[in-house]
């Protein structure tokens, strides 16, 4: 009869079959592997000089908020120890850049022009405004020969720069078409910030006497809770898209980079107290793991360009949604 139906017909109008107009998909979604035999992303052209200068940058804008706020509160020693590493991560970064870039020509023509929707121009300024109050602060603190009214200035330029030289590679990375990278842009400034303040307390600890380090122990534990919540918070966010953390190189280097980072951290605030020696031991293991850390989501972001999946997933998504 006309008005019987057949019951396959009607199980077969599932909703994703209404979604499609009524008519049932006969073959399954494809899995996209290539464009055309072509990657559907070019994996990032960074050589290895970029998760080090993540790792020297993060250190230097932290340590010298550090610095400038323990002359503030009268710990010299503390101070010296700070600023020294402000200076050394400051002075190896632009040199990594430049590495990476190929020739200093290049890094001097970023300075060209101010470009505030550019974290890339932006964070060329940031470094090099950054690096000459950080200079011209450690010529005071080691040296004596700056103006005291002028080497305080300096201290307080390079500990209001410091927020954004450690956090602005966070920015840059994510405002990339990498999915791995794209999608955790609300979370990487965490991850990148809570490195830099542990690698800044590590760094000081390790260079100062325990009876003067207290606040360096301090800032060590907090910054290594702060990166390792942060970093599983993001690869949880990321579901399908955290798969490079968690296999290959990439997985290897961000589980090592939370075991030291958390495992230093407590080390250094608890133990390292009472021995030098031990802070100096926790403090290691600290700047060990936030370099790791940054190799990690540097390896992540080759692997997310080479899966088509990562990107056609959540194209999917969007488009689905």
């Amino acid at each position: 009869m006309s008005g019987d139906r057949d019951p396959s017909a009607t199980a077969a109008r599932s909703p994703a079959a209404r979604r499609n107009g009524g008519e049932t998909r006969m073959v399954p979604p494809a899995q996209p592997s290539s464009y055309y035999d072509q990657p559907i992303l070019k994996e990032p052209v960074w050589t290895w000089e970029i998760p080090i200068y993540f790792f020297t940058g993060g250190l230097a804008g932290a340590s010298a908020g550090l610095g400038f706020a323990a002359r503030t509160a009268g710990n010299d020693r503390l101070a010296r120890s700070a600023w020294a590493a402000a200076l050394l991560g400051v002075g190896a970064s632009p040199a990594l850049l430049i590495s990476d870039l190929g020739r200093p020509g290049r890094f001097f023509n970023m300075l060209r022009v101010f470009k505030p929707t550019s974290p890339m121009s932006v964070g060329s300024w940031v470094l090099s405004a950054s690096g000459a109050a950080t200079a011209l602060t450690a010529a005071d603190e080691f040296l004596g020969i700056v103006p005291k009214p002028i080497g305080r200035a300096a201290g307080a330029t390079a500990a209001l720069l410091g927020l954004p030289l450690s956090t602005y590679t966070a920015a840059l990375v994510a405002n990339t078409s990498i999915p791995v990278w794209h999608e955790a842009r609300r979370e990487l400034p965490f991850v990148f910030g809570g490195g830099a303040l542990a690698s800044a307390g590590a760094a000081a600890a390790i260079g100062t006497p325990v009876a003067c380090a207290g606040p360096a122990r301090r800032l060590t534990l907090a910054g290594a809770l702060l990166e390792v919540g942060a970093a599983q918070v993001m690869e949880r966010r990321l579901g399908p898209l955290a798969e490079p953390y968690h296999s290959g190189v990439p997985g290897r280097l961000a589980r090592s980079a939370k075991l030291l980072t958390a495992a230093g951290g407590l080390v250094t605030a608890v133990r390292g107290r009472r021995d030098r020696r031990v802070a100096a031991a926790g403090g290691a293991a600290v700047l060990t793991g936030s370099l790791l850390e940054r190799w990690a989501v540097f390896r992540a972001g080759f692997a997310s360009a080479r899966d088509p999946g990562q990107t056609v997933g959540p194209q999917r998504e969007r488009l689905e949604g």
